[in-house]
Formats: C-alpha cells, structure tokens, sequence
C-alpha cells in the first residue's frame, strides 16, 4: 500500500511550506465575515499561517492577508483576528502534539 500523501500549503508571511494540519486558516467567508477556521473546512477562500505570533504580526505589516483572500482587511479585523490567534494559539499547539502522538 502506498503511503499517504500529506498536503502542503505555503504560510502567506513566511512563505514556509509545511503540512495542512501545522497551519492556521484564516478564511474569508461567501458572507464576507473574516475569522479563523481550525478545522480548515469552513467554506470560503483561505489563507494559511504558522502557529506562531510573529507569522501573523508579519502578516499584518506586509498586508499579506489582503492579498492572499484578495479582500481589503480593515485594521480593527486584524486586532480582533490577533486577539482570536492568541487565544487559539494554546489550543492548535495541543492539537499539533496529538496529531503527533497519533502517527
């Protein structure tokens, strides 16, 4: 049986390729709401970051964001999204270490 192929996506401030799962999505839904999807299903066009803080401060100096969902993110999204990332950032690094453990 022939291994799996695991997905790769490019963080849009480092521009790092590594695995799907060791991402953050931020998507931009058909309803154009902006906001963070871990489970990487959310329907919408999706830009991916490293776990770490200073991916997404990059991101936020370089407007990378704008440019990957090719939408105009406003300055008061971009704290909410920070705010958001803080808060998710524990809870990806868990499951990071699961998905570890499982392989």
């Amino acid at each position: 049986m022939k291994p799996r192929k695991i997905p790769l996506r490019k963080c849009v401030a480092c521009q790092e390729m590594m695995p799907k799962k060791e991402l953050i999505r931020v998507v931009r839904t058909p309803q154009e709401e902006i906001q963070i999807d871990l489970t990487g299903k959310k329907s919408g066009r999706g830009a991916y970051l490293c776990g770490k803080t200073a991916c997404f401060k990059l991101a936020l100096k370089n407007k990378a964001l704008d440019r990957a969902l090719k939408h105009n993110v406003h300055a008061d999204i971009y704290r909410q999204l920070e705010q958001d990332f803080v808060k998710v950032e524990d809870q990806f690094i868990a499951n990071k270490d699961t998905i570890e453990d499982d392989e």
